[in-house]
């Protein structure tokens, strides 16, 4: 695995899934998102639970693949396991894996908003919406809502806000020292915030349940959640 060093010089763009950020995200994402690994096991772990024969599970912004090709390799039965992911460098890196373990898992490059993946019984979503201009989350959500069977399953992930403005300072501040545990330095973490700004567009977890709700969703769960990091399930009626 390949060391996230990118943020250690200054900057010249916004941050973009390219080959750059490719080459060391798996590092990046475990040493940037708390308990990424605990809530992988968590997430595959309820959803060996629920795969039958022959469902559909399609995972939206795949990245490198870890989720699915985790899910497939431990999968006991006959499903469809479809990455959906609209940058290219991602796309190769999953398929690669997926080869290296010996799993089938359908990995695609293209836009979530014009990909056609109706007929889910599964989909996933982590650290994806927030990525989505806001004007359009909405819609992303309804989509996703639409494509799912009856019965079907929503699985966000998010980085999120709090509703408390003192609150929501806190916990930014506690989840830098956090990163700095993790080996990255100040300038490396204000770089990546830089980058990032106006790019991931965090709601609260109130904000994303209401989406959830006006997109047709009925039940909806937290599954998880650190500081301003959340796992939710969505179940379509």
């Amino acid at each position: 695995m390949k060391k996230d060093n990118l943020f250690e010089q200054p900057i010249e763009k916004q941050f973009e899934f390219d080959e750059q950020v490719a080459a060391v995200f798996d590092d990046m994402i475990e040493r940037s998102v708390p308990f990424y690994r605990q809530n992988l096991e968590l997430i595959v772990n309820l959803l060996l639970r629920r795969i039958k024969a022959g469902m559909r599970i399609v995972d939206l912004g795949s990245s490198t693949g870890a989720m699915l090709v985790e899910l497939a390799r431990r999968c006991s039965v006959e499903a469809t396991f479809i990455g959906i992911d609209n940058a290219p460098a991602m796309v190769e890196l999953a398929r690669k894996k997926a080869q290296a373990f010996d799993v089938s898992v359908d990995f695609v490059c293209e836009d979530l908003m014009e990909y056609d993946f109706s007929g889910a019984d599964i989909i996933l979503a982590n650290y994806t919406l927030q990525f989505i201009r806001p004007m359009v989350r909405t819609k992303a959500v309804q989509k996703i809502y639409d494509a799912l069977q009856p019965g079907g399953l929503f699985i966000c992930s998010e980085k999120i806000l709090m509703q408390d403005s003192w609150l929501n300072k806190q916990i930014i501040d506690i989840y830098y020292d956090y990163k700095q545990r993790q080996g990255y330095s100040k300038s490396e973490i204000m770089r990546k915030r830089e980058a990032l700004e106006n790019v991931l567009i965090p709601y609260t977890i109130e904000e994303n349940r209401v989406m959830f709700e006006t997109c047709g969703f009925k039940t909806i769960d937290t599954l998880f959640q650190w500081g301003n990091f959340a796992t939710m399930a969505a179940f379509k009626g």
